[in-house]
């Protein structure tokens, strides 16, 4: 029998096979941001041990960064607190950290594979459940606790116990205006958000083999959000070509021996997944969550659903709950709902190429009257290319406000950036629970070209509604 993708990674990386089940792995990287990570460096403190590779690790501030301003001091005294104890325990411990202001500051998942860190075939480990952004490139990447921080700053190893696998099978290409991201709103809708539950999901086919690598991170980053550990995607010439951009790859012909390497990281014909799905590409269009997670989702020309659409007695409830708090009336078109605030960023959208996509729809237009389109990037570097190809220009003549720090920001509301009670938000983020942008926030999960065309529209819309 032939070996998965995620096998192949995952055998390549055993140091012991555990009697309980378990396998103590080898990681390649670990990467940290100032929140969950004082806890581990305490314990190893109090355990008087060190950081075995501190080489192998790299730190960021990400979540508690200002936005507004890059010498603006953090509100919040717990935030000021993780961001202070993120540079002492870096500095004590040896470990490259990217302060805010530093050229390669920015989100975990957006600046790991800017910095060519991110690589096919490694472990890579972050103390966020959406480091399954890096699945993208054929690495076996992971969140992981406090505990499980330190364990792998003391030993670069990790105990984990042997997950099941799912093939997603995509075939057809995406119709004009639909995004990753509407592909996997449309995939968490159909097999809900512990459809993944214990698997580790690769996803393959015509459609996913046409995407771009920002877009495949797009797609593995919501892995999570099914219930799934992991997200991958084979490594192709779109990695490569990718790759070879990014600073430290080697040259000549180490670049060709790494590259004949990467080519065998893909599943054999005959490895056998646990589960298999499959989503006709082309039959999707832009979706929307009218929810309160992301399986709550329907086409953007649909209707909120009624709780008497749901065969589950625990959907039903789920469906009850969800259009109280969202305050959604049921059979409302999806397109009758106006919003207050607009947000593009996060580690799901924050890239370059979702600034482009929203900046192609707000050219020569202008965001609706009383309503804040807020667009934060996901990098310094981000920024400085939206400067460099005069986006910024675009978002200023079309009055939404491009901001100058680069971060987390409204995703998790953990700054200022935040929604206000009874507030509505189309976002490009990833996750709209009851107040996950903000106590008493709606969110509705958007792409970034929806995101943009509702800002210009003042209610939930798509670049061919305008």
């Amino acid at each position: 029998m032939g070996s998965t993708l995620a096998q192949k990674v995952w055998d390549a990386h055993v140091v012991r096979h555990g009697g309980s089940g378990e396998d103590l792995l080898y990681v390649d990287l670990q990467l940290l941001h100032e929140v969950n990570t004082p806890q581990a460096f305490d314990a190893l403190r109090a355990a008087g041990r060190t950081v075995r590779r501190p080489d192998l690790t790299m730190g960021t501030e990400d979540h508690n960064t200002p936005t507004l301003a890059l010498d603006r001091i953090i509100a919040d005294p717990s935030g000021r607190r993780q961001a202070q104890l993120m540079r002492e325990n870096c500095a004590q411990f040896s470990i490259p950290l990217h302060r805010l202001g530093d050229p390669g500051q920015g989100i975990v998942h957006v600046i790991g594979p800017e910095l060519g860190l991110t690589r096919p075939g490694m472990t890579i480990v972050c103390c966020d459940s959406h480091t399954t952004t890096l699945g993208a490139f054929g690495a076996l990447a992971f969140g992981i606790g406090a505990s499980q921080v330190e364990h792998v700053l003391a030993t670069q190893t990790l105990r984990m116990r042997r997950m099941k696998s799912m093939l997603v099978e995509i075939p057809g290409r995406l119709p004009e205006g639909v995004t990753a991201k509407d592909l996997i709103l449309a995939l968490i809708a159909r097999i809900g958000t512990a459809g993944g539950q214990g698997h580790i999901i690769e996803y393959r086919g015509e459609a996913i083999d046409a995407l771009s690598m920002e877009a495949r991170m797009t797609l593995c980053n919501m892995s999570v959000e099914a219930g799934s550990r992991a997200g991958m995607i084979a490594p192709d010439e779109t990695t490569f070509a990718y790759l070879a951009q990014r600073p430290g790859m080697p040259q000549g012909e180490a670049w060709d021996a790494e590259v004949a390497y990467w080519r065998t990281l893909r599943s054999d014909e005959d490895a056998v997944f646990d589960t298999t799905v499959t989503l006709d590409a082309s039959t999707l269009s832009p979706y929307v969550s009218w929810g309160t997670n992301p399986a709550q989702a329907v086409p953007l020309d649909g209707r909120v659903p009624a709780p008497g659409d749901f065969a589950d007695e625990a959907e039903r409830a789920a469906a009850e709950r969800a259009l109280a708090y969202m305050d959604l009336r049921p059979g409302t078109p999806m397109k009758d709902v106006g919003v207050d605030t607009v947000f593009l960023g996060s580690c799901t959208n924050g890239r370059i190429e979702d600034l482009r996509a929203a900046a192609g729809v707000l050219r020569g237009r202008r965001v609706a009257d009383g309503l804040h389109m807020m667009i934060v990037p996901g990098s310094a570097q981000v920024r400085r290319q939206a400067v460099e190809e005069g986006l910024d220009r675009i978002f200023a003549e079309a009055g939404a406000d491009f901001r100058a720090g680069a971060g987390c920001s409204m995703c998790a509301a953990l700054n200022e950036d935040r929604l206000l009670p009874g507030q509505r938000a189309a976002s490009t983020n990833n996750r709209n629970f009851e107040g996950r942008q903000g106590k008493g926030s709606r969110t509705h999960i958007v792409s970034p070209p929806v995101a943009a065309a509702t800002a210009v529209a003042g209610r939930l819309a798509a670049p061919a509604d305008l």
